[in-house]
This record gives structure tokens, C-alpha cells and sequence, in this order.
């Protein structure tokens, strides 16, 4: 493991995944230790998006941007907000170039699937519908997010491509956790990596599904056809449960003719970009946003 991120093991918080509240409450404490990024250059503004109910949305405007991103927070479907992805979000505006349209979307086990999913694609159609009002160019709208959030990228971009949707420029898909079945070998035997681990990941799971069948919008590793999605960045780390399905889906967009970036960071594990001062996890938002530059902001 990086030495840096090792160094920070004794002070991860515990995330309760059996308890909601709890793991909710832990992630909360740990996002607001975070120090608050510059949000100097941009406008930082928050609106609801009409849908049924209403998706809260907060809005980072770069100067002069034109290209944007959908962006769905990590958190396992069950906790996470736009306060806790704050800190991500405004990093991300301000390393991209890109607008920023963080989506406070439903949380499970209240709102199972597919309430997260109705509500992401509700702020994707509401983003192209309304470009013009926004100041984007409808066809330089990306997806993407963290974890739990990239397979809610990837599921509305399957959805968009579909249901003769919005066209999705691309999609960014860090750490994402895709296949509820947790087949593949990092999922078996990762049961004791830090923070999130085999037992995590399947509570969340249980969470999210409900009594829902895991069908490809819910587990995008489940779609049989990927042809036709939007270029994709991947990126997965070592000691992570999720790993081995983030590389076999971006190996699979490659077969089916899909532009794919993969990046495999060593020495990290699910999450620990929250580790700011490591050099490794600056080196990741760097390039995350340098991605996100190259497919939408020109």
C-alpha cells in the first residue's frame, strides 16, 4: 500500500453499512474534515430540478464554461450528499474547466432502486433540455461519479443510449462499484481491505436493490450489449472489491468498439482519495479532471 495513504489506516471512520443512520453520520464527520476548496473562480449555486419529487442540484459555473458534467456522489446508494461531495465536486470544477452538476439524488434503503437512477437521468434530460438557459452546449454534456455514483453514471448512460435519450458525451467512472453478484476474484477475497470491504459492498447492495431484480440499469456490469455507450475514463484501485468488475467493463466497452481510458492506481484503496495530503490521491483528482477537461471542456 502507499505509505501515505497506510499512514492514515488508524483514522478512517467506521461506516456501519448494516445502519444507515450510522454510516451516514460517520461519512458525514469524515466529509466535513475535509478542508473547503477555492471556490473563488466559479459560481456556486443550488437549485431543485422539477421531476417527481424534485432532484436537488448544486451548480459549479467555471469561467466562460460551456462543457458539463452530471455528477453522482459515491456512498453506496445509502449515504453521501451535496455537502459531502462538496469538496470533490468544486475540485473538479475548478481542475476541468467543466460546470459541475451535482445531483442530490434519493438514498436507500427509504428510496431503493430505482428511485437514485430516475433522478439522475431526470437531471441529465433537464441539463440538455435546457441548455441554452445554462449557458452549455448540449452536445458536451457528460456522466460521471464516484463509486456507487460511477454505476449510476454508467446506468444513465446505458438508459440514455436506450431510451433514445440525451446524447452523453462521456462518461467518468471512478472506483465504480457495477455487479451486485461479486464474482470476480478482487471481490471474493478482498473481505478485510480498508474502509469498504466484500461485507460492506453487499450490505450496500441489499440497500439499494430492495425487493428490485438487479437488472442492467441497477448493476450495469449485468447489460449484454455496451455498444453505442459514450467514450469512458475508468479507474480502479488495488485493494479494492470493485476492481476486478471496473476492469472487466472497461475491457468489455473496448471489445464493443467503445474509446476506453483505463487507469489501475497502485497502492490505493476504495475511496482514499479523501487522503488529500497523499501525493498519489492528488495525482488521481488531477487526472480525473484532466479527463473530464480533454472530453468536454475543450
Amino acid at each position: 500500500m502507499d505509505p501515505e495513504l497506510e499512514a492514515f489506516l488508524p483514522f478512517l471512520p467506521d461506516l456501519d453499512m448494516d445502519d444507515p443512520v450510522s454510516a451516514r453520520r460517520s461519512f458525514a464527520e469524515r466529509a466535513a474534515s475535509v478542508p473547503a476548496p477555492d471556490t473563488s473562480g466559479m459560481a456556486v449555486v443550488d437549485r431543485k430540478v422539477p421531476a417527481d419529487p424534485d432532484v436537488p442540484v448544486r451548480i459549479y459555473r467555471p469561467h466562460r464554461a460551456r462543457g458539463a458534467v452530471v455528477w453522482l456522489h459515491g456512498g453506496g446508494g445509502v449515504f453521501g450528499d451535496l455537502d459531502s461531495e462538496h469538496p470533490w465536486a468544486a475540485r473538479l470544477a475548478a481542475g476541468s474547466g467543466a460546470v459541475v452538476i451535482s445531483v442530490g439524488y434519493r438514498l436507500a434503503p427509504e428510496h431503493p432502486y430505482p428511485a437514485a437512477l430516475d433522478d439522475a437521468y431526470a437531471v441529465l434530460v433537464w441539463a440538455a433540455g435546457h441548455a441554452a438557459e445554462l449557458g452549455l452546449d448540449p452536445e458536451r454534456i457528460a456522466v460521471g461519479g464516484h463509486s456507487a455514483g460511477g454505476a449510476l453514471a454508467a446506468a444513465v448512460a446505458l438508459r440514455a443510449r436506450d431510451h433514445d435519450g440525451p446524447p452523453v458525451r462521456f462518461q467518468l467512472l471512478n472506483q465504480p462499484g457495477l455487479d451486485d453478484r461479486q464474482e470476480t476474484w478482487s471481490a471474493r477475497h478482498f473481505t478485510d481491505t480498508p474502509w469498504v470491504n466484500r461485507d460492506k459492498i453487499a450490505a450496500a447492495w441489499r440497500h439499494f436493490l430492495g425487493s428490485a431484480p438487479a437488472t442492467p440499469y441497477a448493476a450495469p456490469a449485468r447489460a449484454t450489449d455496451l455498444a453505442g455507450l459514450p467514450p469512458a475514463y475508468v479507474t480502479t484501485a488495488e485493494f479494492c472489491p470493485n476492481r476486478d468488475e471496473g476492469i472487466g467493463y472497461a475491457l468489455r466497452l473496448l471489445a464493443a468498439g467503445v474509446s476506453v481510458e483505463l487507469h489501475q492506481w497502485a497502492g490505493t484503496f476504495h475511496g482514499s482519495q479523501a487522503i488529500l495530503s497523499a501525493e498519489v490521491s492528488q495525482r488521481q483528482i488531477a487526472e480525473l479532471a484532466a479527463a473530464l477537461r480533454r472530453a468536454v471542456a475543450g
